[in-house]
């Protein structure tokens, strides 16, 4: 019998997924260890395999979403990092786009640069915009600079030449020669992680990728030592920003293509479970301890792109929203991100205005409830003072709940300081993290020209169900799914995915002026490259699937999309046959099409690995721990600040298989809470998810 893990490490909890061939799966929640995100993964997997008497042997994959990416930029705990760069372009990566995310905030503050200017050096070398040798690298004058960066205490040094997209023979020769003879330095070349065109955008990625690698490489290594010192030996496989999996060894080397690796494993498994119960559209809302994430699910697909850039707050990858944050142009999911979550700390700013997040009181100490040191007040405390939450509402009744706890912050920090009731308190708290997630949810809906309203929302993660409906009626949404395990579905949705790697070449020219063979001769070097890394993670030939895409813009543009192409068709047609293609991809993001020829800048190649007895969402079964107070009862609840407290039921979440459970009522789980307000009702379909209908009335209400 084989066994796979799948862990997901949130701010909160680590969530813990041991799932089999034969369909079955268990679940984990122990408390993320801050301090190493690593001991908290150990801890469950053991914790989870000693329930059921598995050895640790017997586990043959292990996969995971980390955060260590993304919360390395977030703290500034990178390694110190420097830059070398063509003579002359020493500034590129202050410059930016020279934009600004609003064009009238006068309150709008540049991100601070990971890499000083002191810190940036440049080199006497120089290739043509042909990728000709115009001033030769000069190997004396990079050891100069090199003592200069040893001298700096720099720990990770990030090379981005001019041009060499085109030609990376200088950043090859540096990069060897720097690996050769300061063997304790950390090195990125852009050729080796984007060789495509834009120079900001190739220093900004490399230079995160740089930052990133002494956090992530110790991360790995402690992980794996950890693991292999408990008897495990299975490998490890790390989410990509994509949703796909990517080698332990891979995540090493360009662990700027995971900083988006926590919410991608939900994302995926989303968009699996829309194709198992055939829902076309679909807004996936994941909502854990310290943020909530939105993501659009079209045709079963989720919407990926090429370039996004991280920041605070709303973190989006809005085609029009740029010069916010650090760019990284590498593939992801389109996810908008906000400091929302269950432990986003409430707070009154100096001029006496509430608000929630988006620092979060995390897994230590947690919110005040928990009753481990913190005396903030909190989302989940104001769900506990609404009834939302019960005393052994979370992890099965493992993490007790003090309502006195809970009750004492919203009183003391905000109650009384604004002179509200706590009741208004509470509810203020709630309202106010409900429209931050609402203001996500838009970002990917209605500012992409999608209308939310005929989408239904699959919602997950720990606090995903308790604030679904809310949001749905804010939105005008009706539907809601709630799948099986979905406050651990990010863990789940990894265990779906397959291992999945994405290379890129640049090619720029006149579609119309590119013939069939040179195309070919591009895409079969994508394919060679594509199928040597992917047996490098241990697929043959037949075990891959390949699929190839073009970048466009009309000529003149700076910004380009991509499109998937047939490569037989461009071989035999040519480069004209993307001129039709792109106009109609154009058309259906802006809203008009242009009669410019159409110009080639990059040939894409995306290579899965498809993995053997990944999870399936049409056969799974979830054997849930046995719950804590499992029966049925009831306590009073407040689900809006317009109506009453109520008499709730408060039913385990098995209550609604094979019949219908009407509002109000509160439906538990090992994992998750969902709150069913007034007037909305739930039921189960064939993959065991829960399916809320809030009621036509509600978007009625809303629009």
């Amino acid at each position: 019998m084989g066994y796979r893990l799948g862990v997901d490490i949130g701010g909160t909890f680590t969530d813990i997924v041991l799932y089999d061939d034969r369909g079955w799966a268990d679940i984990a929640k122990v408390p993320s260890t801050p301090d190493d995100p690593g001991e908290a993964v150990v801890e469950g997997a053991v914790e989870i395999l000693k329930k059921h008497a598995i050895a640790h042997a017997d586990i043959e994959e292990i996969v995971h979403g980390t955060t260590v990416g993304a919360n390395t930029i977030l703290q500034r705990v990178g390694a110190r990092t420097a830059l070398l760069t063509t003579a002359g372009f020493r500034d590129v990566l202050e410059i930016g786009r020279i934009r600004t995310p609003g064009m009238f905030d006068l309150n709008w503050e540049k991100p601070v640069q990971l890499v000083t200017r002191r810190h940036r050096f440049e080199i006497a070398e120089r290739l043509s915009a042909e990728g000709e040798t115009v001033t030769p690298l000069d190997p004396v004058d990079l050891r100069e600079v090199m003592g200069r960066v040893v001298a700096e205490g720099c720990e990770a040094v990030a090379i981005c030449f001019l041009h060499s997209h085109v030609n990376p023979v200088h950043e090859r020769q540096a990069r060897d020669l720097i690996e050769a003879e300061f063997p304790d330095l950390l090195v990125t070349a852009s050729c080796d992680v984007l060789p495509e065109i834009k120079e900001y955008e190739r220093s900004s990625t490399t230079v995160v990728n740089a930052y990133l690698l002494k956090q992530m490489r110790g991360y790995l290594a402690r992980l794996e030592r950890n693991l292999k010192d408990k008897g495990f030996s299975a490998p490890l496989l790390v989410v990509n920003s994509a949703g796909g999996m990517m080698g332990v060894n891979a995540a090493r080397e360009r662990p700027v293509f995971a900083v988006g690796s926590g919410p991608a494993g939900g994302v995926a498994g989303a968009a699996k479970l829309a194709k198992a119960t055939s829902l076309g559209g679909l807004v996936a809302f994941d909502m854990g301890g310290t943020t909530a994430k939105a993501s659009i699910i079209l045709n079963y697909q989720p919407l990926l792109i090429n370039e996004y850039e991280f920041r605070e707050g709303i973190s989006s990858p809005s085609f029009f929203n740029k010069g916010g944050g650090y760019v990284l142009k590498v593939p992801a999911i389109d996810v908008a991100e906000v400091g929302a979550g269950g432990g986003s700390i409430a707070w009154i700013d100096d001029g006496g205005m509430l608000h929630v997040g988006p620092t979060s009181a995390g897994a230590d100490p947690g919110p005040a409830a928990y009753g481990l040191g913190n005396d903030r007040p909190t989302v989940t405390d104001a769900n506990v003072h609404l009834g939302l939450i019960g005393a052994t509402g979370l992890a099965g009744g493992n993490l007790h709940i003090d309502r006195s706890l809970a009750e004492k912050a919203i009183r003391t920090h905000v109650a009384d300081p604004l002179g509200l009731t706590m009741d208004e308190a509470a509810m203020g708290i709630r309202q106010i993290a409900n429209a931050n997630m609402a203001r996500a949810i838009r970002s990917v809906t209605i500012e992409r020209g999608l209308d939310p309203r005929e989408m239904a929302m699959m919602a997950f993660g720990g606090g995903g169900a308790l604030h679904a409906a809310d949001l749905a009626q804010t939105l005008g949404m009706t539907r809601i799914i709630v799948p099986a395990m979905s406050g651990v579905f990010c863990s789940v949705g990894m265990l779906s995915s397959d291992v999945e790697h994405k290379l890129v070449r640049a090619a720029q020219g006149l579609v119309s002026d590119w013939s069939g063979a040179e195309i070919s001769r591009l895409i079969d070097a994508l394919r060679g490259d594509m199928l040597a890394r992917l047996a490098g993670e241990g697929f043959a030939e037949h075990q891959t699937r390949l699929r190839f895409g073009a970048d466009l813009r009309y000529w003149g543009q700076s910004s380009d999309m991509t499109i998937e192409i047939d490569v037989e068709t461009v071989a035999s047609a040519g480069g004209a046959t993307l001129q039709p293609l792109f106009d109609a991809a154009y058309q259906s993001v802006y809203g008009y099409r242009d009669d410019t020829p159409a110009e080639l800048v990059n040939l894409r190649v995306t290579g899965t690995g498809i993995r053997d007895r990944k999870l399936d969402f049409s056969s799974l079964e979830s054997l849930r721990p046995p719950e804590t107070g499992g029966r049925a009862e009831t306590r009073l609840v407040r689900f809006d600040a317009e109506g009453a407290w109520q008499e709730t039921n408060v039913l385990h979440r098995d209550a609604v298989l094979g019949r219908a459970v009407h509002g109000p009522a509160i439906l538990t789980s090992y994992d998750s809470t969902i709150a069913l307000p007034p007037g909305a009702s739930a039921s189960t379909d064939g993959c065991g998810s829960v399916v809320i209908d809030i009621g036509a009335g509600a978007a009625e209400l809303a629009a």
